[in-house]
C-alpha cells in the first residue's frame, strides 16, 4: 500500500437537517431553536469526503434517492474529489438525519435510511472495485448483510477491511472474522468489547481526550487537542476517513493525523462541511 491508498467506502449518504438549541428538549417538551441548516452527511459519505480531503483516492458505493437531496448529495461528493461512478440513484427519497445540537456542541440524531436501505446487494462492478482497493471502509447505516458480503470479498482479494461499527446494532460473528481495523468510540467499545478482542487493529476515539490505537506491536496514544468546540457532528467520521487515508504510513502517523482531523471537525457546524483538508490538518499538527 502506498502513502495515498485507494479506498472504497461502502455506506450511507444522507441530508442532515441540523437545528441548534440552547439545550436539547426533555420528553414532551418544546424548546425554541436558534438556527437551522441543511448539510450533506451520512456516515459513509462523511468518511469518503474525509479520506479524499486527506489525500486518498476514494470511490463511493451507496445510493441516493430521485429527489433534490440526491442531486445535492452527489454534487458534494464530487466537489470533495470522490469518484461517484458507482453511486446509485434509486426511486424514492434519499436518506435524512435530523440532528439537534446544543450549546455545548453535543448532539442527538435520528436517521431515516431512505435510499440507503435499498443497498441490499453488490454488483459485479462494485465487487471489482472493492477487490482493486487497498482499503474497504464500512459503517452500519446500510444493511449489515451487504457489509458482510463486501467485507468477505475484500478479505478474499487481500483488501484491508476497516469497519466503524456505528450505529450500534447486532453483528454476525462472520463479520468480525474478516475485520482488520475496527474504529470505535467509547460507547461502541463497551458494546462490542468481546468481539473487538479478536480484531488485529483496534482504534478507540475518546472525544476531547484524544484516541488510542492497539495492535500486535503495542499501543499508541494521541492526546486530546485544545479546540473551541462548536458541533461534534461528523467528528468521528472525519477521524475514520482520515485514519484510513494515512494507514499506509503506519499506525502512529494515521492516529495522530486522524486525531487532528477529528478535533478540527468540531470547530464548525455540520458534518461534511466541517471536515478539514490536508493543509488544515497539517497546520493543526504544526501548532504542537
Amino acid at each position: 500500500m502506498g502513502a495515498w491508498p485507494r479506498v472504497v467506502v461502502l455506506g450511507s449518504v444522507n441530508m442532515d437537517l441540523v437545528t441548534r438549541v440552547g439545550r436539547r428538549p426533555a420528553p414532551g417538551e418544546t424548546v425554541m431553536g436558534t438556527e437551522f441548516v441543511t448539510v450533506p452527511g451520512g456516515k459513509g459519505a462523511n468518511q469518503a469526503v474525509a479520506a479524499a480531503r486527506s489525500g486518498a483516492q476514494v470511490r463511493f458505493v451507496g445510493a441516493v434517492g430521485a429527489d433534490g437531496f440526491g442531486v445535492e448529495l452527489t454534487a458534494t461528493l464530487v466537489a470533495a474529489g470522490v469518484d461517484v461512478g458507482l453511486l446509485r440513484r434509486v426511486d424514492g427519497a434519499s436518506g435524512v438525519a435530523s440532528i439537534v445540537v446544543d450549546a455545548g456542541g453535543e448532539n442527538s440524531i435520528i436517521v431515516v435510511a431512505g435510499a440507503n436501505g435499498l443497498v441490499r446487494e453488490l454488483t459485479d462492478g462494485e465487487l471489482a472495485a472493492i477487490a482493486q482497493a487497498d482499503v474497504l471502509l464500512c459503517q452500519l447505516e446500510i444493511p449489515v448483510e451487504t457489509v458482510l458480503v463486501a467485507a468477505r470479498h475484500a478479505r478474499a482479494a487481500g483488501t484491508v477491511v476497516a469497519v466503524n461499527p456505528s450505529p450500534v446494532r447486532p453483528l454476525p460473528d462472520e463479520l468480525w472474522d474478516v475485520v482488520d481495523i475496527a474504529i470505535v468510540n467509547s460507547l461502541e467499545f463497551e458494546h462490542y468489547s468481546t468481539e473487538l478482542g479478536q480484531v488485529p487493529h483496534l482504534v478507540r476515539t475518546l472525544g476531547a481526550d484524544g484516541a488510542v490505537y492497539r495492535g500486535a506491536d503495542g499501543e499508541v496514544v494521541a492526546p486530546g487537542r485544545r479546540v473551541e468546540v462548536v458541533d461534534t457532528t461528523g467528528a468521528g467520521d472525519a477521524f475514520a476517513g482520515a485514519f484510513v487515508a494515512r494507514w499506509g504510513q503506519g499506525p502512529e502517523m494515521a492516529l495522530n493525523w486522524a486525531n487532528a482531523a477529528g478535533a478540527v471537525a468540531t470547530t464548525s457546524l455540520g458534518a461534511s462541511s466541517s471536515i478539514p483538508d490536508r493543509a488544515r490538518i497539517a497546520a493543526e499538527l504544526d501548532a504542537d
